[in-house]
């Protein structure tokens, strides 16, 4: 039997290469740009980079791999891919407003590693980013630790990163400059301040110095997880009477938009969210990183260990879910949010928008990717909307909210069996062990077949199996009614 190639998984191994060899040797194409393309979900795209690649050129671009284990499969990969059904007409625009700021579309940098300087958040804007929320910019003296990153990997990428790193290392009269000289040479990007301040006067000083450098608006960093002083970051983010306060020092100093980033490292994230909606908070920012630990000893900082921040794809659900709770607020009307955690195809941007998010801010995927992954978030997220026909951004924003309730609205009275593909399954079992050892006892497997089947009568929906299988094989069938 002849299966077929699982495109994400050949994907998956490519090592995006800078300068990549595989399209020097091309003379017709660009096969690295069409592998990136399916790397970041946006796989419907291909044809605008192979499509008068010859089968010859591709097995030269193949030839040419220097991947360390065998060449990628590129020939295969991309005769498998199913581009988009109408290419050829226009793709609509991904233009936002936000705080009643006109953003080019949703993609922002986050505040961090990625944008430290006035070369690096130029670089991102003139290859698309619609703008930055600028690395947390203090009044005192950081000094960080080396080495700072850690991460937890999923064969060559990141499925979680660990970072010790706190606020800019820049002189905060440097910071505001390079944030000067960016508005001034990119008046259409959209340009935040994010600060922090110890005291009172601090967050009203460098608010104050945020708008007169000409910033769209300024965030105010209540959630690094790693200060070194008492009193400050995530401290404060979990006291939402600080959160509170300190807003409403900021709201009455400047007339930009106030966002007060949140914590996840709370039991309740609308506690303090609340407190920044009551002081006038114009939007809310979520989350930054999760407190964590890693043990790696490359990662020991003179053999020592110290709790930090974890994100990267791992902490999505959990980013999603604080959205989720402040979204579902009744108490925050009106209140607009940026969503962060785990952003790095257009499918995650689009589910914190479907979650009323009106921008989303990137750091982990740049850090492991480069700012170069802004092309396939924006034309994933035009293709999506392309084919349901939608116009506008906005018609999108929280559109999943009402299909969220609480446990107890959940249907308890149907369910949904799982169903075999037998052209898909190749037989490997994997199915009737976990739902043997982990499960309900309702999958048997003939050895001499090599095939599975599903018992009926012990079955109760619970798709474990759908979700262990390999190859994707096991679907779902209609709703029915549960047996009395």
């Amino acid at each position: 039997m002849t299966h077929k190639m699982n495109i994400q998984e050949e994907a998956a191994r490519c090592l995006l290469c800078q300068d990549a060899p595989c399209t020097k040797v091309c003379e017709s194409g660009d096969p690295a740009r069409a592998i990136r393309a399916i790397r970041f979900a946006n796989e419907k795209n291909v044809w605008r980079w192979v499509a008068d690649c010859t089968d010859a050129d591709l097995e030269k671009a193949e030839q040419a791999c220097i991947h360390y284990d065998r060449p990628i499969r590129i020939r295969e990969m991309l005769r498998s891919v199913k581009c988009a059904s109408n290419p050829g007409t226009s793709l609509p625009s991904l233009a936002i407003d936000f705080c009643g700021i006109h953003c080019e579309n949703p993609f922002f940098l986050a505040s961090s590693a990625v944008c430290t300087n006035y070369e690096m958040v130029a670089r991102a804007f003139d290859m698309g980013w619609a703008g930055v929320f600028y690395k947390t910019i203090c009044k005192q003296e950081i000094r960080e630790v080396s080495p700072r990153f850690d991460a937890v990997k999923q064969g060559t990428s990141f499925a979680g990163f660990r970072n010790m790193e706190q606020l800019s290392e820049n002189p905060y009269e440097v910071d505001f400059d390079i944030l000067r000289r960016l508005k001034q040479n990119y008046p259409s990007k959209v340009v935040v301040a994010s600060i922090m301040g110890q005291v009172e006067e601090e967050w009203i000083e460098l608010a104050k110095m945020a708008e007169a450098a000409g910033c769209d608006a300024v965030e105010l960093n209540f959630s690094c997880p790693q200060m070194r002083l008492a009193g400050m970051g995530s401290d404060v983010g979990q006291n939402p009477e600080l959160v509170t306060f300190y807003t409403v020092y900021v709201k009455r100093a400047v007339k930009i938009p106030v966002i007060p980033k949140m914590t996840p490292n709370i039991t309740q994230i609308n506690n303090p969210a609340m407190g920044a909606y009551f002081a006038g908070a114009d939007a809310i920012s979520a989350i930054n990183t999760i407190k964590s630990v890693t043990m790696s000893t490359s990662a020991e900082v003179s053999e020592k260990h110290t709790v930090s921040g974890y994100s990267g794809r791992a902490v999505k659900p959990i980013a999603l879910r604080h959205i989720l709770e402040m979204a579902k607020n009744p108490l925050m009307k009106n209140i607009q949010f940026s969503g962060i955690g785990g952003i790095e195809t257009w499918r995650d941007a689009l589910e914190f928008i479907q979650l009323s998010c009106r921008n989303v801010q990137v750091c982990t995927a740049v850090m492991e990717y480069g700012y170069r992954i802004i092309d396939d978030l924006v034309l994933g997220l035009q293709t999506y909307m392309q084919e349901r026909g939608v116009k506008s951004l906005d018609d999108i924003v929280g559109e999943r909210l009402d299909s969220f309730v609480l446990p107890s609205d959940l249907d308890r009275d149907t369910m949904v069996f799982p169903k075999i593909d037998r052209e898909r399954c190749v037989g490997c079992g994997r199915c009737q062990i976990s739902c043997q050892d982990g499960g309900h006892q309702a999958i048997v497997f003939d050895l001499d077949t090599r095939r599975p089947r599903i018992v009926g009568q012990k079955c109760v929906g619970c798709h474990l199996c759908r979700l262990v299988c390999p190859v994707g094989a096991i679907g779902l069938a209609k709703r029915m009614d549960k047996k009395k």
